[in-house]
């Protein structure tokens, strides 16, 4: 999973910097020759903090007694012990092995030796000037926040526009909101096909892929861009939202309807800090109400809340860190999110029991696949219809999508 980008460590021997990942506490430094580690947090001999360890000579040398731990976590020097002594060959840290690519560092917590490939999506070969990522924090469950994704009801709820001749930039519109779910489990998760009428000729598709364990694609509306979030979770109650957005064959106009949601100024971050949870923070938040304005929403869109991040983030955040899904009533429209947790349930069930390596984990081409929206004529396939796209044969943007996307 990614767990922090390359520029956020930045230099040889530079800084070290807490990670907290699936809960627990690491240390992540870069080494003199370049090498990225993963380190627990607390020293293996009397439990001191790595973060204040010099960096140096290719290892983190604890402040406390000077022993010092490579990027595998081996000790390599223990000059407190005498020098005939060969107790540091028998000693470790607990570390995962991290590896680059695309500007991100990826930390594998699993058990494999060696370990699994990175998934293979598409972004991730493609070069600088056709990809963007960006990344903040959201102050609740992984599951929680990832379930937006897997929810099409609430896009012309949560992200529309009152007026359908306003800008879309105020979100979107769309006169059909009751959706059809079409769904279809796949190698490496859950797809679905949502469809709405457009009119007496066509129908109107979202298409929106889950894929295991943390990745999810939605539809962008034009442009030929493919969106979509990467979840790593924190802890139980906080995750960070990876953003990515890629266009196939060109780099990515700079007019882009989703780059431009992005560069929004209410997307201004709060000054990074050293903590735990000091990264990617977010100005506009729970503490403020988001910045509502509840004028706009009276007037213009859904909520009041100027970006669709930031609407989403609302949301999910106002549920509370972890939602008693007991208390849910789920209808038709929550198909997709009923068999997501299905599936990830499973997954985890056959883990425990049988030691079956969940899907994906061995097989990184599952992931070269596209999200996709537009119309099709009534009757016609979405699978079918957007097939050579999704499953990348084609580069050519489905012309029915400009369509919706000129609306």
């Amino acid at each position: 999973m990614p767990a922090v980008q390359s520029e956020e460590l930045p230099d040889a021997d530079g800084d070290p910097m807490r990670v907290r990942l699936l809960g627990e506490n690491f240390i992540m430094f870069r080494d003199t020759s370049g090498r990225v580690g993963l380190l627990a947090n607390s020293c293996t001999h009397r439990g001191a903090s790595l973060f204040y360890a010099r960096n140096e000579e290719d290892g983190l040398c604890c402040m406390y007694h000077g022993w010092k731990f490579g990027v595998t976590g081996q000790c390599v020097d223990m000059p407190s012990e005498p020098s005939e002594s060969n107790f540091k060959d028998k000693v470790r840290q607990r570390s995962y092995p991290c590896v680059e690519r695309a500007g991100m560092i990826w930390v594998d917590m699993g058990s494999s030796s060696p370990p699994p490939p990175t998934p293979d999506f598409e972004w991730l070969g493609l070069p600088e000037d056709q990809f963007v990522v960006t990344l903040f924090l959201r102050e609740c469950n992984w599951m929680q926040a990832l379930e937006g994704d897997t929810d099409t009801s609430h896009h012309y709820f949560l992200h529309g526009r009152l007026n359908p001749d306003d800008e879309p930039s105020l979100g979107a519109y769309h006169g059909d909101k009751h959706s059809h779910l079409e769904i279809v489990h796949t190698d490496y998760g859950v797809v679905y096909g949502a469809a709405r009428d457009e009119n007496e000729h066509t129908t109107y598709w979202r298409i929106t892929q889950f894929g295991f364990p943390i990745f999810t694609l939605f539809p962008a509306n034009g442009y030929g861009s493919v969106p979509g979030h990467m979840w790593t979770p924190i802890d139980d109650a906080h995750t960070m939202v990876w953003t990515v957005i890629w266009t196939p064959s060109t780099p990515i106009a700079e007019t882009s309807y989703h780059s431009r949601l992005i560069a929004r100024g209410d997307r201004a971050r709060l000054p990074n800090t050293s903590d735990w949870l000091g990264r990617c923070r977010m100005a506009a938040n729970k503490t403020g109400d988001y910045q509502i304005d509840r004028e706009v929403q009276r007037t213009k869109n859904f909520t009041g809340i100027a970006s669709i991040p930031m609407q989403d983030q609302a949301v999910v955040e106002s549920m509370g860190d972890i939602y008693e899904r007991a208390n849910e009533h789920l209808g038709t429209s929550d198909t997709m999110v009923i068999q997501v947790r299905r599936r990830l349930i499973q997954a985890a069930k056959e883990l425990r029991d049988n030691g079956t390596i969940p899907p994906g984990v061995a097989n990184p081409e599952w992931y070269r696949y596209r999200s996709v929206s537009g119309t099709l004529p009534k009757g016609e396939s979405w699978v079918d219809g957007f097939g050579d796209w999704m499953a990348m044969r084609s580069n050519e943007v489905p012309a029915v999508e400009l369509h919706i996307a000129e609306r």
